[in-house]
């Protein structure tokens, strides 16, 4: 599977996403657009090895908002900067 979701036992209202075949670049990006919404009360991402290549990112949120939400949230946002950023560059 290329995501999948864990709850995070240690933290109230907080999931752990693992991304397989990803590093760095995808990690920061989610990350950063994770920590614009103001529900989310934590947002970050490691990687657990150099060698593997998979990203482990771990979201926080307040108790009426699922972390599942919050991050389907900034991947469709994203996905609609990127598209929009996608389409200026196409037009020059």
């Amino acid at each position: 599977r290329r995501i999948t979701i864990n709850k995070d036992t240690k933290v109230p209202n907080a999931c752990l996403f693992t991304i397989n075949k990803e590093d760095h670049t995808l990690g920061n990006i989610i990350k950063s657009q994770l920590l614009k919404d103001p529900q989310v009360l934590f947002a970050g991402y490691k990687v657990p090895h150099p060698l593997e290549h998979k990203i482990i990112i771990r979201v926080q949120t307040t108790p009426d908002y699922s972390p599942q939400e919050a991050f389907t949230n900034a991947i469709t946002d994203l996905i609609s900067e990127l598209s929009l950023l996608e389409e200026r560059f196409r037009v020059r």
